[in-house]
């Protein structure tokens, strides 16, 4: 047995990696549920919530565009700025993790269409790439950004507005 999915053996052949959609599908709708609970109030463009974790960790939340059925939203993690002064701006960005997410409204669905820098995240890719890519590099994506919601909604503190 192989902790690498492309070495599933079938009949002394080597099988391709084929995305578990079904799991995917789930993630997918479950990411999109969490989404809704850290967004709460929050439905304009260019609205932002900010969630505090501790001193050294924090995520924002902003909302880039609305249409009828979608939303677009960017999700990343604060950068301790005073920490990076001295470390090159490559390195930086790597410490610095953000999402660019769609919602599906109609379908009650998110989708990861980029992160760090890959600008729109393949369901599958073929194995070994020059980018170094998994081969369900679009499940560990959506499986990152549900424990970054997890995280958020478990341990986050945000600044509300009280209604007088």
């Amino acid at each position: 047995m192989s902790f690498f999915p492309n070495r599933a053996l079938v009949n002394g052949t080597r099988k391709s990696y084929q995305p578990n959609l079904v799991s995917l599908m789930t993630l997918c709708a479950n990411n999109y549920m969490l989404l809704l609970r850290v967004l709460a109030d929050k439905a304009a463009t260019g609205e932002t919530r900010h969630f505090f974790i501790s001193d050294f960790l924090s995520y924002n939340v902003t909302i880039l565009e609305v249409t009828r059925y979608t939303s677009l939203i960017s999700f990343e993690q604060e950068s301790l700025n005073f920490a990076f002064k001295n470390i090159p701006d490559t390195i930086a960005s790597a410490l610095h993790p953000r999402m660019t997410i769609r919602l599906y409204h109609d379908a009650r669905m998110t989708e990861v269409l980029s992160t760090q820098d890959i600008r729109q995240v393949k369901p599958r890719y073929d194995y070994p790439n020059s980018q170094m890519h998994q081969q369900d590099e679009k499940q560990q994506t959506n499986q990152f950004l549900n424990e970054w919601l997890h995280l958020c909604l478990r341990l986050g503190q945000v600044n509300v507005e009280l209604q007088s």
